[in-house]
């Protein structure tokens, strides 16, 4: 069975009937008619983009882990007068 994408209350091919199964998920649209239309299209690069701005969202969410605090979290519980490594700044010790 044809899915086609409702835009609207109409269909993006422009057919016409109250049988025609419709839908404004853009993944289940078989229709290939409504497929090749600009609003199929713009909507479908909206999508993506949106995807695609989450994913680095994350991606930049996953690389803000603070690393240095753990780092030194670690050097903290370890036993003695543990060196913190170059480039932690004018702390010579833990």
């Amino acid at each position: 069975m044809v899915i086609h994408y409702r835009v609207a209350g109409h269909l993006a091919c422009g057919n016409h009937g109250s049988n025609l199964s419709s839908t404004t998920e853009l993944t289940q649209v078989k229709c290939r008619s409504c497929r090749g239309t600009e609003v199929f299209k713009e909507n479908r690069k909206t999508a993506r983009n949106a995807a695609r701005r989450a994913a680095r969202k994350a991606k930049v969410a996953h690389e803000r882990n603070d690393w240095r605090a753990s780092w030194q979290q670690r050097l903290t519980d370890l036993p003695g007068r543990q060196r913190l490594p170059r480039g932690f700044g004018g702390q010579p010790f833990v």
